[in-house]
């Protein structure tokens, strides 16, 4: 068995990964409290930007913390298509649940489908994610914490949503960004721990592409776009402030005498 590193780094990986999943949770859990208090095609496009927030804060979460991984014995390469597959797959379904929750007639089943559409959607993105390490060995999995992360996915997902119907102060959605934020590390370590790797020593060259060639730019890539994006929801206008805005720019009637 190759001897696994989570850390190579120290604690530089899982702090800078854990502030990238909570700003991503952030940032969609806002968005999605802008969608609700909107209608028509401005509630679309909220809720498609708070998809794409939330799915890029998870994927840069793993990938970020997967720039810490390392097995003794054998270099480690990403497949690039399986890579750009991982982070599609987190922002169309995570999309789904969160469409789920913006449209939904019965907040109750609407929360309980997204949720559990999310947190698949989050699971399934880190394990495609693994599905594209390369390395001279083979990868296998300890089952019960595969499921354990799962449940871990599906539980976070479920609390953010419930949050983002429920909570709508700045503050009270910052709170639930950092509890979502552990969860999604949670989720991310406990299905590092259930890997094992059994190296078999090769002097082939490996397929795919290094770490810092690939993941480290698209990792800095998306980091900057959820910095950018955050940017443009804290400036942007709320519903009320829209609403005082317009009330005060209407003429006041003159009142009879």
């Amino acid at each position: 068995m190759g001897h696994l590193d989570h850390a190579t780094f120290g604690w530089l990986t899982p702090v800078l990964s854990y502030v990238m999943a909570c700003i991503g949770a952030a940032l969609g859990l806002r968005c999605t409290v802008r969608a609700l208090g909107a209608t028509g095609r401005s509630r679309r496009n909220w809720l498609l930007t708070a998809a794409s927030a939330i799915g890029t804060g998870i994927w840069t979460m793993h990938f970020v913390a997967m720039l810490g991984f390392g097995v003794g014995g054998t270099e480690i390469r990403y497949d690039v298509p399986m890579t750009i597959l991982s982070l599609v797959v987190a922002m169309v379904v995570v999309g789904a649940g969160v469409f789920a929750v913006g449209y939904g007639r019965d907040r109750g089943r609407a929360l309980v489908l997204g949720g559990l559409t999310t947190g698949v959607g989050v699971a399934s993105m880190h394990y495609l994610g693994m599905a594209a390490l390369r390395l001279h060995g083979a990868v296998t999995y300890d089952p019960v914490l595969v499921g354990v992360s799962v449940v871990i996915a599906v539980v976070a997902a479920t609390a953010a949503l419930w949050a983002a119907l429920n909570i709508k102060s700045p503050v009270a959605v910052a709170a639930a960004s950092l509890v979502m934020g552990g969860a999604v590390s949670s989720m991310h370590y406990t299905g590092m721990i259930a890997v094992s790797v059994r190296v078999t020593p090769s002097g082939e060259v490996l397929p795919g592409a290094t770490v810092m060639q690939f993941i480290f730019p698209l990792a800095v890539g998306l980091g900057s776009y959820l910095f950018l994006t955050s940017a443009f929801v804290a400036l942007s206008p709320t519903a009320d402030e829209r609403e005082a805005s317009a009330s005060a720019q209407r003429p006041v009637e003159p009142v009879a005498s």
